[in-house]
């Protein structure tokens, strides 16, 4: 798709409703991301994430997904400590979630390191760079990272870096779209961006933004429309109706037939 100039489409999904809207709906790509601490879980970073609990929604986004590529995240705490609890749990999201890659965030030494043995391991992982929530207190918070020559600089080596361990794609948040022009141009692997301009092989959101049902003022972000406002008055109704007497109708109810009723008497 990349060389033939083809956009990638790419979504959240945590459950099997989701998963299959999008994946009908033609999107390329599924993350089961950890962004489901947020509008899932209710925490307040993605940092408290378990692999267990990627794996469980995994398992449920697989279970409908029938076309898209599935990406799941490897968690905070999930790869750092070896190369064996780094290929033990991506191997585990293959084996038991039903992900066919996994996501890692960062391009340190320490990460490119793991990201490499987790390939010859048979596992393909696309990369993270930019902001990275997991480490996001390292790099002053939820900001957008390379504003400044160096720090650009820095973001173009680890992605060279990481395209010599042979990710399959890199995926860039908020980062300037200047430089997200020239590191797609550089990139021989698909660049998939979020928070990071037109200039990406692809665009990802959290499909709980887009759709508006997780409250969120990111500028990256596009509302496409209000799903949030259409539940809070459907379930408005719901209790209305419940409370005057209004639900359920016969319409929803069922009936003996009359000559069973005569006989209890």
């Amino acid at each position: 798709m990349k060389a033939q100039g083809d956009k990638i489409t790419m979504l959240t999904a945590y459950d099997c409703l989701f998963a299959g809207l999008i994946d009908a709906a033609g999107i390329d790509i599924i993350l089961i991301g950890d962004s489901l601490g947020m509008v899932v879980m209710g925490y307040e970073s993605t940092v408290p994430v378990t692999l267990e609990q990627v794996i469980h929604h995994t398992q449920a986004v697989a279970s409908t997904a029938e076309r898209a590529l599935l990406v799941a995240d490897m968690p905070f705490g999930s790869y750092e400590a070896s190369d064996e609890q780094a290929i033990r749990n991506a191997q585990r999201l293959v084996k038991e979630g039903g992900a066919q890659t996994v996501k890692v965030e960062g391009g340190n030494e320490l990460v490119r390191q793991r990201v490499g043995a987790i390939i010859r391991a048979g596992v393909p992982v696309m990369g993270h760079l930019g902001l990275t929530p997991q480490t996001a207190s390292m790099l002053g918070g939820l900001r957008v990272q390379g504003r400044e020559a160096g720090a650009a600089r820095q973001i173009l080596e680890q992605a060279r870096l990481l395209e010599e361990e042979e990710v399959f794609s890199l995926l860039f948040e908020c980062i300037p779209a200047d430089l997200m022009r020239r590191i797609t141009h550089e990139a021989c692997v698909p660049t998939i961006g979020i928070g990071a301009g037109i200039h990406c092989d692809g665009q990802v959101l959290v499909t709980h933004d887009m759709l508006g049902l997780y409250p969120s003022s990111a500028r990256h972000v596009r509302q496409y429309c209000d799903l949030r406002a259409i539940v809070e008055e459907a379930l408005t109704q719901y209790c209305s109706d419940v409370q005057q007497g209004l639900f359920p109708g016969d319409e929803n109810s069922f009936r003996m037939p009359a000559e069973e009723l005569d006989k209890l008497g």
